[in-house]
């Protein structure tokens, strides 16, 4: 019978490189705009690091607040690119990574961390360019007694994230894509930052067009001046 609470599942699916590929350099705002809102995590977990943007495939751990025995091995399970994706259940009370869990992931060649809980050992993320978000700080270190599960369905920041959905960072937040509708969400993605990049050139030249503004607020029976 499952031991539900204390479970290791394989990583069954990952998205091929150039699907990956895809979704590098392209902002989370366009990324979402394109999931109709909806598939992003709260403002709440914010980059820890310096500078650097998260791209790779999830990861996921689900965690008692304030353990991190299973987190720690998902370290010693998780691939080359891989972004460990916490569900610690948003408690502040406990970090549930430091700097060694960091140098640790590094060493993989992991491409990063979400946490929605807290992290320590800031400093040591402010100074470096290695991917992790999270929901604040704390400096009293974890318990390693689990309960935990590994690649089983999380929520993070309100999202549900799946075990090798695409996990996408930046300065403006989390998004998580599906990774059935992957290569759907990011042509519909690049088709906008390329017209949003001609819209960038009008506004240059000074050329844009307005007018849909007074369109609509007609539309709504709005009255002028």
């Amino acid at each position: 019978m499952a031991n539900h609470g204390f479970r290791i599942l394989p990583m069954s699916r990952r998205p091929e490189a150039d699907l990956l590929e895809r979704f590098r350099g392209i902002a989370t705002p366009l990324i979402s705009d394109n999931m109709n809102r909806l598939q992003g995590a709260s403002y709440t977990l914010r980059p820890i690091h310096q500078s650097g943007k998260l791209l790779g495939t999830a990861f996921t751990v689900k965690t008692r607040a304030g353990d991190n025995l299973l987190v720690h091995k998902a370290i010693d399970l998780a691939e080359p690119g891989d972004v460990i994706v916490v569900d610690a259940g948003g408690d502040m009370t406990q970090a549930i990574i430091g700097e060694i869990m960091m140098r640790l992931a590094i060493k993989k060649g992991l491409a990063g961390y979400v946490i929605d809980g807290a992290v320590r050992d800031t400093a040591a993320f402010y100074e470096g360019d290695f991917p992790c978000f999270a929901k604040g700080a704390a400096h009293r270190g974890p318990y390693k007694e689990g309960p935990g599960e590994i690649n089983v369905p999380v929520t993070i920041g309100g999202m549900v994230v799946h075990p090798g959905d695409i996990i996408i960072g930046d300065e403006d937040g989390i998004v998580a894509v599906p990774l059935d509708e992957a290569r759907t969400i990011g042509e519909l993605a690049i088709a906008q930052q390329q017209r949003e990049r001609a819209i960038f050139e009008t506004i240059a030249a000074g050329t844009i067009d307005r007018s849909w503004i007074d369109e609509t607020l007609r539309k709504k029976g709005c009255e002028f001046p």
